[in-house]
């Protein structure tokens, strides 16, 4: 499994709620049952047979697909408040793609670009699109089939949007959080006997003493339903896992596949299930004291049945009013200097030609090289010439602080989304989850930007290992992020709280 894990980091985007919707507003005191409006819509983005996949450090050339991919878009509006979640069945969302997706979904919509968010599921048998983006949106030269597809890829979730934000009308929302009993996630970094951590270990290695780390086994729901019949219109679900199950070299959505099926099987062909990735940068699916490895219709399947089993529990969200918040953070970079630059194009070159290069070489090489474009406005090198991904008009130059943007979306006083770049820690996630004062928060990484690479916590950085290797941030970018998500929180409700004692 050897991971890729697209940087993603963000630049502008996520919601702040204060939307002009060109449909006529619904007053809070026409609201059936308290219902909002809620439009869910899904559009087509798998890529043609021959396009590069995602996932790894070679091009691999798609040779079919298994299952589609898809842009699955959740469109929210209250009075003159709107936004859109998007979630693509992608490796990461490159901060290129989600300016451009959103620019022309506010064009097309009405709905103001920083309250539209695009999220990734990381999938791994996805589409490796961001040189082609790059080439795209640089007006260069590009094959016909590639650029046809970068299109379709842009094109495709601004209309999920766009049908999201037309069918939106009066829905009840209904909100809580299954268990996953059945072992399908594991914390995939492990404490040596040496002191050290590896990650993808397995417990008949003697050198192993433990798990270095938690995993978070609660699936976070937040289901859609019609005020009149109680019928499910969409569903989104929110869960810590990985995304590298399937392998191989045709297109695939992964385990979240499966969790779609599962529920369409239990509420009917048209419900939109939203699959939404949680903190799980050291999560994986490799169970370490088995041989074989959980397959993606099992981890799909299992996951399916858990929701499907807590359905008839969720609690209706009274009064749900959406409040949302966003803050930049600046997280620092890890430097790269015109030594680390000359090495990596060295190395990148070796791998390139088939010759032996060790992984970890290869991914600091990648990493540098990503970094270069990103600290310097005049590059060591021209970076797209050695590397297919992390490459970024928007972020070029930005310097030693990359500007993220941490949001909050709370619904009542009863659930929050919070949406982060990059591939976080599930240790962050947890501990954005336990300082919540909602009672369902659901957390969303990989959101509109993917140039940040991997996010660990502090302690991870002073033990190592592969995450560590392939996060483009100094030690204490997550906790940043930790703080400014609570911080978020809090605001959304005290809010709830005024409101509710100015209207009493």
């Amino acid at each position: 499994m050897h991971i890729n894990c697209r940087w993603l980091l963000l630049a502008s985007s996520i919601l702040s709620m204060v939307a002009l919707s060109e449909a006529a507003p619904l007053q809070p005191e026409s609201r059936p049952g308290g219902a909002i409006a809620v439009g869910v819509a899904e559009t087509d983005i798998t890529p043609p047979v021959g396009f590069p996949m995602a996932g790894y450090y070679h091009e691999r050339l798609a040779e079919g697909t298994i299952d589609p991919l898809k842009a699955k878009a959740i469109v929210f509006r209250d009075g003159g408040t709107t936004a859109a979640l998007v979630v693509c069945d992608l490796i990461g969302i490159a901060t290129d793609l989600s300016r451009e997706i959103r620019r022309r979904a506010a064009e097309k919509t009405g709905i103001p670009a920083e309250n539209i968010v695009i999220a990734a599921t990381h999938s791994h048998t996805a589409p490796d699109y961001m040189k082609e983006l790059y080439r795209y949106l640089g007006k260069q030269e590009q094959a016909a089939l590639r650029a046809k597809y970068i299109e379709q890829l842009i094109v495709e979730p601004v209309n999920a949007i766009a049908e999201a934000h037309k069918n939106a009308r009066p829905s009840v929302l209904v909100a809580g959080a299954a268990r996953q009993k059945t072992p399908v996630a594991f914390n995939r970094r492990f404490v040596m006997r040496d002191g050290s951590v590896r990650t993808w270990q397995r417990l008949t290695n003697p050198g192993v003493v433990r798990a270095a780390g938690p995993i978070d086994s609660e699936i976070g729901l937040l289901a859609i339903r019609d005020p009149v019949d109680g019928a499910t219109r969409g569903i989104l679900s929110n869960f810590a896992l990985h995304l590298d199950t399937v392998g191989g070299m045709r297109w695939s959505a992964d385990y979240p596949f499966f969790i779609e099926r599962a529920l369409r099987k239990e509420l009917g062909s048209d419900v939109v299930s939203v699959f939404a990735t949680g903190c799980c940068g050291d999560i994986n699916h490799s169970d370490p004291t088995a041989v074989e490895r959980n397959s993606a219709d099992f981890i799909g399947d299992s996951i399916g049945n858990s929701i499907k089993a807590e359905l008839s529990r969720l609690q209706p969200i009274n009064d749900p009013r959406l409040i949302v918040r966003s803050q930049v953070v600046e997280l620092p970079l890890e430097e790269a200097t015109r030594d680390d630059v000359e090495r990596s194009v060295q190395i990148v070159a070796l791998a390139n030609r088939g010759e032996k290069v060790d992984f970890y070489d290869h991914v600091t090489a990648y990493k540098k090289l990503i970094l270069d474009q990103l600290l310097h406005p005049d590059p060591f090198t021209v970076t797209a010439d050695h590397i297919t991904w992390g490459l970024s008009h928007s972020l070029a130059g930005v310097g030693t602080m990359l500007p993220v943007e941490v949001t909050v979306m709370a619904v009542g006083h009863d659930v929050a989304i919070v949406c982060l770049p990059g591939e976080v820690f599930v240790e962050l996630g947890l501990a954005i989850k336990q300082a919540s004062p909602f009672r369902t928060t659901i957390m969303v990484e990989l959101s509109n930007a993917v140039e940040t690479l991997y996010i660990p916590n502090r302690a991870a950085y002073a033990v190592g290992s592969y995450e560590v290797t392939n996060s483009g941030l100094r030690p204490g970018g997550g906790e940043l992020l930790v703080e400014a998500a609570v911080a978020l929180l809090r605001q959304a409700a005290t809010e709830n709280v005024r409101r509710e004692e100015a209207s009493q």
